[in-house]
């Protein structure tokens, strides 16, 4: 599996380029910002991609989705319950930014399956950061938006947000998975999930 990193933007954001070695067709996920710099990235990698990701809807991790949509035919995805944040970018007015995002493709709920090529990924709904937050879990890989980052968690103080809705899906759904579950967060570098169980100060020191 080819996993790209792109920092972008003004707010540090991650965006993935994820892709099959063996068949070349590949997904972004949270195009942020900076569209000319993942797309020269896409083409280093040679990958045809096939779908425009979105782990949930503020502007900091969709502000180039237009123009990333736009250069490659990529169909966009998101959540159901952050659709309605692409019409409503409150927050990019604040900090004076103006990326329109285009309506989606594909509407995602929890259980979906996505198939990129020979890779399979697995939504995981995770709200509290955003009503209709995700996560991607899928080839020891969790790519996880802003609900979980390395000794950190998002923030919930925004519209929509919930403390108790974001650690209510960390509890439940990430601190789950195996120890080696290699975690690829919305901002900052990758962590495990046994990092995170052990020492993130957020989380309560968990040893299950």
């Amino acid at each position: 599996m080819i996993v790209n990193k792109v920092e972008v933007g003004p707010f540090a954001s991650n965006c993935y380029i994820v892709g099959s070695k063996s068949d070349k067709e590949g997904m972004i996920i949270d195009p942020g910002d900076e569209a000319e710099e993942i797309l020269k990235n896409v083409k280093d990698s040679g990958l045809d991609i096939k779908l425009i990701i979105l782990t949930h809807g503020h502007i900091d991790h969709v502000g180039a989705a237009k123009e990333v949509k736009e250069a490659t035919g990529a169909e966009l995805a998101i959540h159901s319950d952050d659709a309605n944040a692409l019409h409503d970018q409150s927050i990019a007015r604040v900090f004076g930014l103006s990326y329109p995002p285009p309506p989606p493709d594909r509407l995602l709920k929890g259980g979906d399956s996505i198939d990129v090529g020979d890779l399979q990924f697995t939504v995981l709904h995770t709200p509290g950061h955003s009503p209709g937050g995700i996560c991607l879990l899928g080839e020891g890989v969790l790519f996880s938006g802003d609900t979980l980052f390395n000794y950190g968690i998002g923030r919930y103080d925004l519209p929509g947000g919930s403390g108790s809705q974001l650690m209510n899906s960390i509890h439940t759904k990430l601190m789950i998975l195996p120890d080696n579950t290699i975690v690829y967060p919305g901002h900052g570098p990758e962590t495990t999930i046994g990092t995170e169980r052990r020492s993130n100060p957020f989380l309560g020191g968990l040893n299950h």
